[in-house]
C-alpha cells in the first residue's frame, strides 16, 4: 500500500469562474455597458474595460491617491470602491475634466489651467488625481487656510515632492473664486 495519495483524475473537476453581471457606468457623461466581475473595483473597471487610463493605479490599496475620481462630485480612491456600487452615479475621471468647465475660454477647468501655471507637477503620475482630489476639495467647500488645504489633500501622495506647488495652484483657483 502506497503512503502518497493518488491526484483525482484530471477530468473529474472543472473549475469555472463564476458568472459575470452587466453593470452601467455613466463615466465622464456617457453611459457604457460593461460585463464585469462582481469584484472589478471601478479603477480596474475605468482602466481594464474602458481604456481610460488617465486615472492612475498606485498602491492599488487606497493609501497614495493616485486613482482619485470624482463620483457625483465627491472624491473617491477608484482602488477601493467596486465598480457594481457606482451604477447610477455620475463619474468623472481626468479625461472629463476639462468638460466641467464649459466656459472656459482654454478649455481646462481652472485647476487643470492653476497646475500648469503653478508647475504643480513633476513626474506627472500623481497629477490625475491630485487634480481630481482638488476638484473634490473645491466642492467640498471646507478649505479657507493653507493649512486647510495641506491637511484636505493629504490623502493624495507625490514622490516627487511637488506639494508646495499644488498647494499654491489650489490657493490660486479659490483666491478666484472669492473675487
Amino acid at each position: 500500500m502506497s503512503l502518497i495519495a493518488e491526484a483525482p483524475p484530471k477530468d473529474t473537476y472543472i473549475p469555472s469562474l463564476p458568472p459575470t453581471h452587466t453593470v452601467t457606468l455613466t463615466v465622464n457623461g456617457t453611459e457604457a455597458q460593461l460585463q464585469l466581475s462582481p469584484w472589478t473595483s471601478l479603477l480596474d473597471a475605468l482602466r481594464e474595460y474602458m481604456d481610460l487610463t488617465g486615472t492612475k493605479k498606485g498602491c492599488d490599496h487606497g493609501q497614495c491617491g493616485a486613482c482619485t475620481v470624482l463620483v457625483d462630485g465627491k472624491r473617491i480612491n477608484s482602488c477601493l470602491t467596486l465598480a457594481i456600487m457606482q451604477e447610477g452615479k455620475s463619474i468623472t475621471t481626468i479625461e472629463g475634466v476639462a468638460q466641467m468647465a464649459t466656459d472656459a475660454p482654454d478649455g481646462l477647468h481652472p485647476i487643470q489651467k492653476a497646475f500648469i501655471d503653478c508647475d504643480a507637477f513633476q513626474c506627472g503620475y500623481c497629477t490625475p488625481g491630485q487634480i481630481c482630489s482638488a476638484i473634490g476639495l473645491l466642492n467640498e467647500g471646507q478649505a479657507k487656510t493653507t493649512a486647510d488645504i495641506r491637511e484636505l489633500m493629504s490623502g493624495n501622495i507625490c514622490r516627487c515632492g511637488a506639494y508646495t506647488n499644488i498647494v499654491q495652484a489650489i490657493e490660486e483657483v479659490i483666491n478666484q473664486q472669492a473675487v
